[in-house]
């Protein structure tokens, strides 16, 4: 039979091959050249105060007659005509733009070519300043409970955004397979954020082998639910004017892309989540068979599945919401409304995500209750040299002890274990087992 030493060994091999081979696709989808061309897009912006908004009469778009509208004066807050004073329109059939008030911070689009009522149009609310207060709340609390594993998760995080940016999405503008882009970003990503976080260490290469299988799983079933639901990507209106300026983009492959990438942030942390449950638990009792040892993991598993799956769900729900409330206005039955395009495009978002995330647990279960088996693995880093995953002050002490009273637990852990396998799996809740009635 493979030992745990054996078993770990197979395991840091293909992670070593599948990081040689996420460095080749790197380097061979890498983005050069020149981007295409989107059209002439406009990108002459200013910061501005409304200074005054008047209820008056203007031209309407569509019919030689007067409408309805806000007439708005600002003063401008940024670039060279800092200071000037400007104003622009708000007709009431431009159902995109809410009315507008005194004091109120706006971004607008400036075109000097256009005579003066139209030199300005609103284009957005300036938000920069509290969120970068929200940023720096989230950098603390992330500091504060984290310490300096999250200032490591943080680095990671900034990582993860460089890849996005450096390298998927000019990927993605250069016509380069939607697919592939999106599975070395994203593996790319996987392998920063957990080494990161986590350290070099066993446990993390469990955690990693867990996200890439489930990550594999995930591309292959939303490349099937793209295909069998007839999505074409099409379905909003950024994706039709990417359809004009970037004809040559998989619209399709993208919406895959998207799928894939918005699955990661979930899947990491509950593959790290059940490692750190297997290691926990093979600490409390060495002893522990595997058979064991992934039963009682896997009842974990189960419970943050639950509440995760529950999460991923109403998030989505929560953001087609909009869209269903729309549809239901008009004479379409709820089955018609679900199927249409753009609510079913959230729907196997997330149905895709939560398969996805479901079928990680058993797998990094099993792979955790494999690796992190023999005593020389719960030991590992001190014997190796290298950091001791999941293992606080607190742990380290018990873990002293442990040692010390180590014949004590050579005679009962036997006992233990076939205690444990008459018993079952315990039951958990959200702080850990609890004990078997004695």
């Amino acid at each position: 039979m493979e030992t745990a030493e054996q078993t770990q060994k197979w395991v840091t091999r293909a992670i070593i091959v599948v990081s040689l081979l996420t460095l080749l696709g790197l380097g061979l989808l890498w983005p050069r050249g020149e981007a295409p061309d989107l059209g002439n897009q406009p990108s002459e912006f200013v910061d501005a105060t409304v200074t005054k908004a008047v209820r008056t009469t203007c031209d309407a778009v569509e019919a030689n007659a007067l409408a309805g509208c806000q007439e708005v004066s600002v003063k401008i807050t940024s670039g060279k005509h800092a200071g000037d004073t400007g104003v622009f329109l708000i007709r009431d059939t431009d159902f995109r733009i809410p009315q507008m008030k005194g004091g109120e911070q706006v971004v607008l689009l400036d075109v000097a070519t256009s005579p003066v009522p139209y030199r300005y149009s609103f284009s957005d609310f300036q938000r920069s300043t509290p969120m970068w207060w929200l940023l720096i709340l989230f950098i603390a609390a992330v500091v504060f409970v984290g310490r300096w594993q999250g200032v490591r998760a943080l680095i990671g995080l900034a990582a993860s955004g460089l890849i996005l940016v450096a390298f998927i999405v000019p990927s993605l503008l250069r016509n380069e397979s939607a697919v592939l882009v999106a599975l070395v970003g994203t593996v790319a990503i996987a392998y920063v954020a957990l080494y990161l976080a986590h350290g070099v260490n066993t446990a993390t290469t469990v955690a990693l082998a867990g996200t890439l299988l489930s990550l594999v799983l995930i591309v292959l079933l939303a490349l099937v639910a793209a295909e069998l639901c007839n999505l074409s990507g099409l379905a909003n209106e950024d994706a039709q004017v990417l359809r004009v300026t970037a004809s040559a983009l998989d619209l399709r492959g993208l919406l895959v892309a998207g799928i894939v990438v918005g699955a990661l942030g979930v899947l990491d942390d509950v593959t790290v989540t059940q490692v750190s449950t297997v290691s926990a638990l093979r600490r409390a009792n060495p002893k522990m068979s595997k058979v064991v040892l992934y039963r009682e993991a896997i009842t974990v598993g189960r419970d943050h599945v639950a509440s995760t799956v529950n999460t991923l769900v109403l998030a989505y729900a929560g953001a087609a919401l909009p869209l269903v409330l729309l549809f239901s206005q008009g004479n379409k039955s709820i089955g018609r409304i679900l199927s249409s395009e753009i609510v079913a495009m959230e729907i196997v978002r997330m149905l895709v995500g939560s398969i996805g995330l479901v079928i990680s647990v058993p797998i990094t279960t099993a792979l955790a209750a494999a690796v992190l088996t023999g005593r020389e693995q719960i030991h590992a880093g001190h014997s190796h040299g290298g950091p001791e995953p999941y293992r606080t002050e607190h742990d380290q002490t018990e873990h002293d002890e442990t040692e010390h009273d180590e014949t004590e637990h050579d005679e009962t852990g036997h006992d233990e274990t076939e205690r444990a396998q008459k018993q079952g799996p315990a039951n958990w809740d959200d702080f850990g087992p609890q004990g078997h009635p004695i």
